[in-house]
């Protein structure tokens, strides 16, 4: 049930971000040099690799970290890149990932391949076995805010409560905080 309701919610969130996309991809192409979109390797279900897209927010020479590892990552960022980052339309790419089945819509958000903390943590809790998603419990109970413990935690109770219900609660904390642009790093 949960994959038919990611491919239906997919496809329907392509039709109405068609435009945004568009519009969004070209401001990238217009505002800075490079590529649109910025591929990294994330870690997926059963800890394997898979590249995942985003409109490129960050200048081409940032080193690949975790955003809160970057010194100033301010200054990393492209002219529209904390917009883009504050609206979340830099995530709006990833759909493509929940087609594939790479991603769902709600799971433990997937960690960068050189996060081996966060990857022993949650191997360890067994968090590994879920497919990640666009958004989770985490990102709407404080995203990149919370120490790596309570993020765990919370990929945790995810796996132990997860359900329809939970999931539709999720995608609707995640469109309010969006909305009211809460818990979104810059």
């Amino acid at each position: 049930m949960k994959r038919v309701l990611d491919l239906l919610v997919t496809l329907v969130a392509l039709v109405i971000f068609a435009i945004p996309m568009i519009l969004v991809g070209l401001a990238v192409r217009f505002t800075s040099r490079g590529p649109i979109l910025y591929w990294s390797d994330r870690v997926g279900r059963n800890n394997v690799i898979f590249a995942m897209p985003k409109f490129r927010t960050m200048r081409v020479d940032t080193p690949v970290l975790p955003t809160h590892l970057l010194a100033d990552a301010s200054s990393y960022l492209t002219p529209i890149g904390s917009f883009l980052r504050k609206s979340s339309l830099d995530e709006l790419p990833q759909l493509w990932c929940i087609l594939n089945g790479d991603m769902s819509l709600v799971g433990p958000r997937p960690a960068l391949h050189n996060q081996h903390d966060l990857l022993e943590a949650r191997t360890a809790a067994g968090v590994h076995a879920l497919v990640p998603g666009l958004t989770g419990w985490a990102q709407v109970n404080g995203r990149d805010e919370v120490p790596l413990e309570v993020k765990v935690a919370y990929d945790v109770e995810y796996l132990q409560r997860r359900s329809l219900q939970l999931d539709v609660k999720i995608l609707f904390l995640t469109l309010w905080k969006v909305m009211m642009v809460k818990d979104i790093a810059h």
